[in-house]
């Protein structure tokens, strides 16, 4: 990297909420947009030497373009990074980071969260005695909705990593068996201590998605895995959207073909009218939808953006840190 001052573009900072860039512009030259469109992306990389982007694309014809010469770092505000043509970015010697366990804790209590809401339906009964329900109840309690116990329930998990494995240690608190799955895609023998992906949604009550989108996990969950799994069991994701095929998903629940499914992420975001799981949420009882917003903690959203500052200042010293590309 050049000894001369960067010229640093953050594209997307409403993604951060109310957690300051200060210490950001407090050291660089810095340009903040709060929303960039992908019309106006080009334009606003255009003679900065590092980008940060959150959920921005930045893809082959971006990289590609004499405007964007200047770029030599692509600081991923994120743990993915499919929003970053890795390959182009390679071929140009633009680095790519990334920030890897950020959101872990906030994620896996989210998790749990959907788990016990599918589970005792707080929610609706919050809901009724808003509504006047109780009140009316001839006793003391009110019974409307069913809820279920979760000593003893198994939960499977899909994507063994550091959220994964938060999950996996919360659950236990509640006395809850846990499966984990062999690497979708993975060649050989299946490791002690897991079981295949096939094993696992014919026993798992629950089954909670934690891995990345690849090749081999888009539409992980389709009509012929989904026909796998019990019809008492609930579905968790709170990973990446197009691990699901999301047809396939509301014919099944509207089917019952599942008990249940609580999702944090869909494959458009947010989601335009028309999207199906959108409008489908607003039909089905049995199907819950969040707003992307299992990694949002503050604390998670602080520490994201620290580790974002911490991995442009060694790229300007000269040092690799968290670098995927």
């Amino acid at each position: 990297m050049s000894t001369e001052q960067p010229r640093i573009v953050v594209l997307d900072a409403a993604t951060y909420g109310d957690i300051s860039l200060r210490e950001f512009t407090g050291k660089w030259d810095c340009t903040i947009h709060q929303v960039t469109g992908a019309e106006e992306t080009l334009a606003r990389i255009a003679g900065h030497s590092i980008a940060v982007t959150n959920k921005v694309v930045i893809d082959k014809s971006i990289l590609n373009s004499p405007e964007t010469n200047e770029l030599r770092l692509i600081a991923v505000a994120a743990t993915g990074t499919d929003i970053i043509d890795r390959e182009e970015a390679i071929r140009r010697r633009v680095q790519v980071c990334n920030v890897p366990g950020y959101a872990t804790q906030s994620v896996a209590q989210f998790t749990l969260a959907l788990i016990l809401e599918l589970t005792t339906q707080a929610g609706k009964y919050i809901d009724a005695v808003k509504a006047g329900a109780w009140q009316k109840s001839p006793v003391f309690s009110l019974l409307a909705f069913p809820t279920i116990e979760l000593q003893g329930k198994k939960l499977g998990i899909v994507g063994y990593g550091s959220i994964g494995k938060a999950v996996a240690q919360m659950a236990r608190g509640f006395g809850i068996e846990i499966l984990v799955a062999a690497r979708p895609g993975a060649t050989g023998a299946i490791p002690p201590g897991r079981i295949s992906l096939e094993h696992l949604l014919r026993e798992a009550d629950i089954v909670s998605l934690h891995c990345p989108l690849t090749p081999e996990t888009r539409n992980l969950i389709n009509q012929q895995t989904l026909a796998l799994m019990k019809p008492s069991a609930f579905l968790i994701n709170t990973a990446r959207g197009a691990l699901i095929d999301e047809a396939a998903l509301i014919d099944a629940l509207r089917k019952n073909q599942i008990a249940g499914a609580a999702l944090d992420v869909i494959s458009k975001e947010p989601p335009p009218p028309a999207h199906p799981l959108g409008r489908a949420a607003k039909e089905l009882d049995n199907l819950i939808l969040t707003p992307h917003t299992a990694w949002s903690a503050r604390e998670a959203r602080a520490r994201l953006l620290k580790e974002v500052e911490e991995n442009i200042a060694a790229f300007l010293q000269g040092r690799e840190r968290n670098r995927v590309a």
